[in-house]
C-alpha cells in the first residue's frame, strides 16, 4: 500500500524528518506551477471518474469541452476516466488545450488518451493544490468524496480570501439541489456556521451551455489573488517565493516530530461559548489529555478553542496548527502557524491517530471529505474518523446515501463505513481508544 505521505513507522515514532519527501513535494510544486502558469485562460472542470459513459452528465462535459475549446479556453481536468475524459475530450475535438493533472494510486488511474499535457503526481495534497488554484471559473459535476472535497476547498479559498471571487458552476440540478438542501438545514438553520450568502456563491445549472454562458461573464482575474500559479512563476522561471513553501514544509514536519497518539479535532470557529458543541469539545479535549491522546487542532476560535482549553485544563498536551491571518487561542501551549493554507492543511491532518469533526462550515468539510478521499484510495492508513452529532451529519449522510452512492455510484456502499457518528464524548473516546489498543498489538 502506497501512503500519501507519512509511513507507519514515523507515525509511530513521531520522527517526520525525511528529507526526501520535502524534495519530492517540491519537484511536484515547480512542475505544477510551471506548466498551469502557461495556461491562464484555464477552466477546471471537476467530476467523478466512475461516472457512466450513457449517463447525460458525460455528454454534457463533453458539451462543455467543446465549447470552451472552440472559444479559446484551456480545459483542466484530473486527467481520469468519465467526467474528467469526456471534458478533455470535447475540448481535443475542438483544437483546444486540454490538461491533465493526474493521481498515481494503489489500484491503477492511467491518464486518458484525449489529455495533450499531463503531469503524474504521487500526493494527493499536490495535485489537489494545482486542481483548486485560481482558475477563470470552476465547473463542478456530480461526483464521490474526491469532488466533495475540492469543491469545499474552493469555496473555502474564496470566502477566506486566499482566491479570487470566480464563478463555481454545479452541474446537475437535482443532485446539487440536495446538497444545498442539507447545506441549508445543517450549516445553515442548525447551526448558523454558513451563511445564506456563502450557498448563493454556487451557481446550479442543467447544461453545458448554460455554464458556459457564466463563464464567458467572467472578467479573468483570478492571477490577482495569492493562490495564483502566477504569484510563484516570472517567464518561464520559477521565483524566491516558492522556497517559502518549502520553508514552511520543513518548519512544519519539524515541528510535527515527537508528536504521537495524536488527534485531530475539526469544527467551526463561529461556534459560540454557550452553545453544546462548544461544552462537548471542551469535554473531549480533557478525556483526551487523561487518556494520554494530543489534542491538536487549528488554533483558532470555537470548537477549536473549546479543545484546547479542555486539553489545557487536564494537564495534556494542547497543539494549535493555524494560520498567520488567524491568531492561535491563548490555550495553544505548542502552536505553528502558516501563510500558506494547504501547508497548514497538510501539516494538520496527515499524521493524525484520529480526527474528530464537529459541525462546521466550508473548511471543517473539505478536511473531512479530504481524510475520507485519502483512506477510500488507500493513501493513508485506516484511522477513526468521528463524526460528533447525528442530527447535523444526518442530512450529508442522506445526500451521500442517495446521490452519491445510489444516483450516481460516485462511492461504493463500503465507503460510507469509514466514518462513525456519534451523539457522546463517551462513543467519541471509544472508538479511538479501540483504534489505539489495535495499532498496539
Amino acid at each position: 500500500m502506497k501512503q500519501e505521505s507519512f509511513t507507519y513507522e514515523e507515525n509511530r515514532t513521531g520522527n517526520f524528518r525525511e528529507p526526501w519527501r520535502v524534495f519530492r513535494i517540491m519537484s511536484e510544486f515547480v512542475e505544477g506551477y510551471q506548466l498551469l502558469s502557461r495556461h491562464t485562460n484555464a477552466v477546471t472542470i471537476l467530476g467523478s471518474a466512475r461516472t457512466k459513459k450513457t449517463s447525460p452528465l458525460i455528454r454534457e462535459a463533453y458539451r462543455l469541452g467543446h465549447l470552451l475549446g472552440e472559444h479559446g479556453y484551456t480545459t483542466l481536468t484530473g486527467g481520469g476516466p468519465g467526467i474528467m475524459e469526456a471534458a478533455n475530450h470535447g475540448a481535443m475535438d475542438a483544437g483546444g488545450n486540454s490538461i491533465g493533472l493526474n493521481i498515481q494510486l494503489p489500484f491503477e488511474q492511467q491518464i486518458n488518451p484525449y489529455v495533450k499535457t499531463s503531469i503524474a503526481f504521487s500526493y494527493f495534497f499536490t495535485r489537489k493544490v494545482m486542481l483548486t488554484a485560481p482558475s477563470r471559473a470552476f465547473v463542478v459535476f456530480p461526483g464521490g468524496y474526491g469532488t466533495m472535497d475540492e469543491l469545499f476547498e474552493i469555496l473555502d479559498h474564496i470566502e477566506l480570501g486566499y482566491s479570487s471571487q470566480v464563478p463555481v458552476i454545479l452541474v446537475g440540478r437535482a443532485h446539487w439541489q440536495e446538497l444545498l438542501r442539507c447545506l441549508e438545514k445543517a450549516a445553515v438553520h442548525r447551526v448558523g456556521v454558513i451563511s445564506p450568502k456563502q450557498l448563493q456563491r454556487m451557481q446550479i445549472v442543467e447544461t453545458a451551455k448554460e455554464a458556459f454562458q457564466i463563464i464567458q461573464k467572467n472578467d479573468g482575474s483570478a492571477s490577482a489573488c495569492e493562490l495564483s500559479p502566477l504569484h510563484f512563476v516570472e517567464g518561464s522561471q520559477m521565483n524566491w517565493q516558492i522556497f517559502r513553501i518549502m520553508a514552511e514544509l520543513v518548519e512544519g514536519y519539524e515541528f510535527l516530530t515527537g508528536i504521537v497518539d495524536d488527534v485531530t479535532v475539526l469544527g467551526s470557529r463561529k461556534v459560540k461559548v454557550k452553545s453544546p458543541y462548544y461544552t462537548a469539545a471542551r469535554e473531549l479535549g480533557e478525556r483526551l489529555a487523561q487518556d494520554g491522546h494530543v489534542t491538536v487542532t487549528g488554533g483558532g476560535a470555537g470548537i477549536t478553542e473549546a479543545a484546547n482549553i479542555g486539553a489545557e485544563s487536564a494537564g495534556g498536551r494542547s497543539i494549535g496548527i493555524g494560520l498567520k491571518s488567524f491568531p492561535l487561542n491563548k490555550h495553544v501551549k505548542e502552536g505553528v502557524q502558516f501563510r500558506f493554507p494547504f501547508i497548514r492543511k497538510h501539516i494538520l491532518m496527515a499524521p493524525s491517530k484520529a480526527y474528530v469533526c464537529f459541525p462546521g462550515g466550508f473548511g471543517t468539510l473539505h478536511q473531512l471529505f479530504e481524510v475520507l478521499t485519502l483512506q477510500q484510495t488507500r493513501k493513508m492508513v485506516r484511522m477513526p474518523i468521528i463524526l460528533y452529532d447525528r442530527a447535523f451529519w444526518k442530512p450529508f449522510i442522506q445526500f451521500m446515501e442517495k446521490q452519491m452512492c445510489g444516483e450516481q455510484r460516485a462511492i461504493a456502499r463500503e465507503d460510507l463505513n469509514l466514518f462513525h457518528v456519534v451523539d457522546t464524548v463517551d462513543d467519541a473516546m471509544r472508538f479511538m481508544n479501540d483504534a489505539r489498543s489495535e495499532r498496539k498489538k
